[in-house]
């Protein structure tokens, strides 16, 4: 079977928190979509709350932790990204954007990306449209078809029921299509020498 790398991003404020439960839910149906088409996933989640404090020290330093920066590697080399945000004053959180914002401007590039939203009222649902879909447009990301809204009436027993369950699963099936026929660019280090000191001592350029 083939591998391929799926990077869920969750940017709940709370434990436990109904967009981390959304997020699971999400991957769980991706995996078992992918596994349908010969694909094995590695799947990695990034909690965000975790690195608030070390987003804004970047965004103020320009620099990321340690911890940060793997995360903020995991989102550039996935083969595909659930991006699930609870929605506030009809928008993604702040702390989600955030991290964004740290993410390289090529990073998201041509990426397979599913969004997702939780929020208190289903009148939220159009904050999926209107908000997270630019977004990642705008990042150049190839956004699945189906965004996934959760609200307070969609859950029976922390699991996901009826018409939510089959936008799940609406939406799994089309991330693991696009994940399957997506080719990672090639990445280069910037640092990586191109030359020898010898050559450039010759007057090389």
């Amino acid at each position: 079977m083939t591998s391929r790398n799926l990077v869920v991003l969750t940017a709940g404020l709370r434990q436990p928190s109904s967009t981390r439960l959304l997020a699971d839910q999400l991957a769980a149906a991706v995996a078992d979509q992918a596994a349908r088409r010969d694909l094995t996933l590695h799947t990695t989640t990034v909690e965000v709350r975790e690195h608030a404090h070390d987003v804004v020290n970047h965004l103020l330093t320009g620099f990321p932790s340690d911890t940060l920066g793997a995360a903020i590697d995991a989102v550039a080399t996935a083969d595909g990204l659930i991006a699930v945000s609870p929605i506030f004053g009809a928008s993604y959180n702040g702390l989600f954007k955030s991290f964004l914002d740290v993410l390289d401007r090529d990073a998201l590039a041509g990426k397979p990306v599913l969004v997702a939203a939780t929020g208190g009222t289903v009148r939220h649902s159009l904050a999926l449209e209107h908000a997270l879909r630019p977004l990642f447009t705008y990042a150049r990301a190839v956004v699945a078809p189906t965004g996934v809204f959760a609200g307070p009436e969609d859950w029976a027993d922390g699991a996901a029921d009826g018409a939510l369950r089959s936008r799940i699963d609406r939406a799994a099936a089309e991330l693991a299509d696009q994940v399957g026929r997506y080719t990672a660019p090639t990445r280069t280090d910037p640092f990586t020498l191109t030359t020898t000191f010898d050559h450039l001592l010759a007057g090389g350029d």
